[in-house]
């Protein structure tokens, strides 16, 4: 398998996005910004170009054909090979327990619901454990702080972080409650049947 640490959260989603058929890149850049995925990831036509250029070289993606519509250049369409499908796997299983790559996280958050629930249940306990250690340490350093009559604002980013963490910890045990106990739906065999027979299944527009 390729280098996942190689690949990037722009790269990612471009494999992702590919589990849902075959595509051109300009199709893949329409329908990323129509889902609002800029948000996670940036979406320069160039950047898209070039990255799958460097997929089609690692073996992840593969020409399966080119076409023409009118008197527009030819557009080449790419399908995701299985070694690509491993690689967004592999990805997303080595960044969900992180917490120092906020945008990668993001990302494969994002992805997450490709895996199985018991996987990611698992993969957010490691997280977990290192959000707590965090938390933990910042609280730490509130109190020290405190004990040393430290001026309130040279303290603000340091409390700031701590109520972030304390947020985060909170959504994090309500989404593990949610896949633990089953009530929240889970990847393609949670979804709805009107959905599941469309061609395209990962995800709906945001608008």
């Amino acid at each position: 398998m390729p280098d996942i640490t190689r690949l990037t959260p722009l790269a990612v989603t471009l494999l992702a996005t590919l589990r849902e058929g075959d595509m051109h890149p300009y199709e893949l850049l329409r329908l990323l910004r129509e889902r609002g995925d800029d948000r996670l990831v940036p979406l320069q036509k160039g950047t898209i170009y070039h990255t799958i250029a460097r997929l089609e070289r690692e073996g992840l993606i593969a020409e399966v054909g080119v076409d023409r519509d009118g008197n527009r250049p030819e557009r080449t369409t790419y399908t995701l090979l299985d070694a690509g499908k491993d690689a967004v796997d592999a990805w997303v299983r080595a960044e969900l327990p992180r917490i120092d790559r906020p945008g990668e996280f993001r990302v494969a958050l994002a992805e997450a619901h490709n895996l199985d629930r018991d996987d990611v249940v698992a993969l957010l306990d490691r997280r977990r454990e290192l959000l707590v250690a965090s938390r933990d340490v910042h609280r730490d350093g509130l109190s020290r702080a405190n004990r040393r009559a430290v001026p309130h604002q040279f303290m603000v980013e340091v409390e700031r972080q701590a109520v972030l963490l304390d947020a985060e910890l909170a959504w994090q045990d309500s989404l593990r409650q949610g896949l633990a106990d089953g009530s929240l739906p889970w990847g393609i065999d949670g979804l709805p049947d009107h959905i599941k027979n469309r061609h395209r299944l990962s995800k709906e527009p945001l608008v």
